[in-house]
């Protein structure tokens, strides 16, 4: 079974309040196996339009991944998120080779 991944673009208005939501997230993937594999860092746009910061993060499957992301744990994160940035977020299954 493919993987599945979060691919998030995120723009971040209050660095201090997106580090509440940076916590608050932990529990959720912690209880879904998430694996970070982008968390910020240095980007070079070459085509299109794209946010500050990226994130990419890794899932056991698709079901996983949705999981976790309508959980009530990340739900209450994602409404610290709201209040501090502009994320665009999407859930994609892997390709397996």
């Amino acid at each position: 079974m493919p993987k599945a991944y979060w691919i998030a673009h995120v723009d971040i208005d209050d660095t201090a309040a997106y580090d509440a939501y940076r916590q608050a997230n932990a529990a959720a993937f912690a209880k879904y196996g998430a694996r970070f594999l982008v968390r910020g860092g240095p980007q070079e746009q070459v085509e299109g339009h794209l946010r500050a910061r990226s994130v990419v993060i890794e899932f056991a499957d698709l079901d996983t991944a949705r999981a976790c992301y309508d959980s009530p744990e990340y739900r209450a994160a994602r409404e610290l998120r709201e209040n501090c940035s502009k994320a665009d977020v999407i859930i994609v299954q892997g390709y397996e080779i």
